[in-house]
């Protein structure tokens, strides 16, 4: 079995060309075969009418010696049959056999038939006539000696078509490795990827489909690399997130084990436990809530409801939080009706304001605001606290990821909120961006479109 595709390539081309010559040398003098022998006949019957003409006419003495001296005799050989299949010879080398007739083909042409034997597909080799040379019948066979026109032609063809082979074969073997060389490396690449080396650069300069290719092969490594490093990211932070409450949970368990620990001291500990122990379930929840989003298997069940109704009573549920740190609201809120996830969006509503009454400071003001933009509704909550800088906000909706590290263990979270804010946004075929300035506040703006397209699929 080959498996080499340059190997494949050149048989291939090949047996194309050698297939496709031989087919079409067939077909064209199939086609031309009549055409060429009567080209061929005709001067041959001229010839043995003018020969047997001077039979006719002169003594047989003097129409021999008259057709011995003939300059045509080196191009054919003729030959006189009599009723007893005795034969005269004209003409070819010294040495020269002519090809043996039979009698059937001479008897026929005594019989005053003119007769044409052909014994090639493109060449016409004997031409019969009758003539009376002194009152008796005779048969002339004329057979050409050299080679004639047409037979030149197709040696002529034949040696143009295997030069044509070979010059072909060799163009092929270089444009084909030219051609192969650039999926041999595209090759050697995926056998790299494959061992976990995404550092590959193909150098392929080709344009069309190949240079396509590379760019996207190229474009796949660079998205392959982006993956496995945010695969090697969270595994790191998932590691990170439950090694910090699991060493709480462990290090207060020994310690209640202590037989001379005050109450006081041991239902503290008891509570930390227990509070470790809920971070850890609601991270749980939350990873099993984003795999859920981003495995594409969330059905939405859309609802038409008030937009600006459901921010509202989310703020109120959320009160506990910002009344006891004075934080207020100021709301500029238009009645609009969408049609989309009642659930899902009420809890981007929640992680979105809870961040933002978690990151304000005392007494500061988070501001919500609706409005329409053509076939959308734009919500857009901003409040004034401790911001993101410049560089963390294009990771803001990643998982795990946490913009201001220094305050990680003051605000706590697991950093999974606005990741899950995000797929949820997309699930409604939205969009939602951040704007914001360390130590300047943040703005999230949500883009929904009012309707869910007609026909749309609420699967994500």
């Amino acid at each position: 079995m080959i498996r080499s595709l340059y190997t494949r390539v050149v048989l291939i081309f090949l047996a194309t060309v050698i297939g496709g010559t031989f087919i079409s040398f067939l077909l064209a003098a199939w086609v031309l075969k009549d055409k060429l022998n009567e080209n061929l006949q005709i001067p041959m019957i001229y010839f043995g009418r003018d020969v047997a003409r001077i039979f006719e006419t002169l003594p047989l003495d003097k129409a021999n010696a008259y057709v011995n001296g003939m300059s045509l005799l080196e191009m054919y050989n003729v030959r006189f049959f009599d009723e007893t299949g005795l034969y005269q010879s004209f003409g070819g080398p010294e040495g020269y056999k002519p090809a043996t007739i039979k009698e059937a083909l001479w008897s026929k042409v005594l019989e005053g038939n003119t007769v044409q034997a052909n014994r090639g597909v493109v060449s016409t080799t004997l031409v019969g006539l009758p003539f009376t040379s002194e009152g008796e019948i005779k048969a002339m066979f004329i057979e050409p000696i050299t080679p004639t026109s047409n037979t030149v032609a197709v040696e002529f063809l034949l040696i143009f078509s295997i030069f044509t082979l070979v010059t072909g074969s060799l163009v092929i073997l270089v444009a084909t490795k030219f051609l192969v060389n650039p999926i041999k490396k595209l090759t050697d690449a995926t056998m790299h990827i494959a061992s976990g080396n995404f550092n590959i650069r193909l150098n392929i300069k080709q344009k069309g489909e190949l240079g396509t290719l590379a760019q996207s092969f190229e474009k796949m490594t660079h998205d392959l690399q982006q993956v496995e490093q945010m695969r090697r990211d969270f595994v790191s932070n998932v590691s990170h997130e439950v090694q910090s409450p699991l060493t709480s949970i462990t290090g207060y368990a020994k310690a209640l084990k202590q037989m001379n620990l005050p109450v006081s001291e041991r239902g503290r500990y008891l509570d930390i436990i227990i509070s470790e122990a809920e971070r850890m379930s609601k991270m749980s929840d939350s990873l099993m809530k984003l795999s859920l989003l981003e495995s594409q298997s969330q059905q939405l069940q859309p609802s038409t409801f008030s937009l600006d109704e459901q921010i509202r009573r989310v703020i109120v549920a959320l009160q506990p939080q910002w009344s006891a740190r004075s934080i207020s609201f100021e709301l500029q809120l238009k009645t609009f009706r969408i049609e989309a996830d009642h659930d899902l969006l009420n809890q981007v509503w929640t992680n979105i304001l809870g961040n933002s009454i978690k990151f304000s400071n005392e007494g500061d003001t988070v501001t919500v605001s609706i409005r329409q933009d053509g076939r959308n509704v734009i919500v857009r909550i901003t409040d004034t606290g401790i911001g993101i800088s410049q560089e963390d906000q294009q990771r803001i909706f990643e998982r795990f990821f946490k913009a201001d590290r220094s305050h990680s263990r003051q605000y706590g979270g697991s950093g999974m909120g606005l990741a899950i804010v995000k797929q949820i946004i997309m699930l409604h075929s939205g969009d939602i961006r951040a704007e914001s300035e360390s130590g300047s506040g943040t703005s999230i703006i949500v883009t929904l479109p009012i309707r869910q397209p007609a026909g749309q699929d609420h699967s994500a």
